[in-house]
């Protein structure tokens, strides 16, 4: 069974990301309508009935909007720590606490759900606490890596193990800089706790690159602070330094904010 990945959304308006295999699969992250979710999946072929466990990465409202209908109204077990489990049950955006589909993991312990191996480690973000999450199927790892600071030693160390990676490149310095968002906003967004921009995340990706790396999709990217175009040419250009040739040694992708990618296949 090949390993499928599929962005449903990645943005500030709702973040929802599935892998799976022709028999089953997980989601990570439930920012969007439950609806929506319905639908993209089955758009797709997937029946909920195959959705084995939803992976939270932090609690605020564009990642964790349909957990109550996942977890409590269809029954399936949704994981996050113990702080983002609080984070959920105070957040106004979740109608229903969970209550039997509430599963707590711990950071760097790995977690099983049928053949996949998950592992949750720690994010730097303005959370009440924030993780990315390693699924390792077979000799695939896909690392996710969202609403990201900075890149700290953690965070580094396992995007260097992904195969396939999805990470945050939220804003571009000169439009976010000239845009127009108040001061505090900028503020927030360009700290250590805020989100990652495109530079950083291309000088260290380039930095760090390794022919085992597949895929790069850059998710999270901002409306009003980023472009697509613009996100995947700062990896390219920065790539170029180092000799490294998009779509040649590593395919990279700018999900889309608003609609679901394509289905992508990782191979066995």
């Amino acid at each position: 069974m090949e390993l499928q990945f599929l962005s449903l959304a990645s943005g500030s308006s709702g973040n929802c990301y599935y892998l799976g295999t022709s028999e089953y699969g997980i989601l990570l992250d439930a920012g969007i309508g439950f609806r929506a979710i319905q639908k993209i999946l089955k758009d797709n072929g997937i029946d909920m009935e195959r959705i084995m466990a939803v992976f939270i990465t932090h609690d605020h409202a564009d990642h964790i909007k349909s957990v109550s209908s996942l977890g409590e109204k269809s029954g399936i077990p949704v994981y996050a720590t113990q702080a983002v489990h609080e984070g959920i049950e105070k957040s106004c955006y979740v109608h229903k606490k969970l209550s039997l589909s509430r599963r707590v993991i711990e950071k760097e312990q790995p977690v099983i759900v049928k053949d996949f191996k998950i592992t949750a480690f720690d994010v730097p973000h303005d959370a009440t606490d924030c993780v990315g999450y390693l699924v390792q199927y077979k000799d695939q790892k896909c690392v996710l890596a969202t609403d990201v600071g900075y890149i700290s030693e953690t965070v580094g160390t396992y995007i260097r193990m992904a195969n396939h990676l999805i990470l945050e490149a939220n804003y571009d310095r000169e439009m976010l800089h000239n845009g127009n968002y108040p001061a505090f906003l900028k503020e927030r967004i360009v700290s250590g706790s805020g989100h990652l921009c495109n530079t950083d995340a291309a000088e260290f990706l380039a930095a760090n690159f390794d022919l085992h790396l597949k895929n790069i999709w850059l998710c999270h990217l901002s409306r009003e602070n980023n472009h697509p175009d613009l996100a995947c040419k700062t990896l390219e250009m920065e790539f170029g330094k180092y000799g490294i040739r998009i779509g040649v040694d590593v395919n990279v992708v700018a999900l889309k904010r608003m609609h679901p990618s394509e289905m992508y296949v990782l191979g066995e």
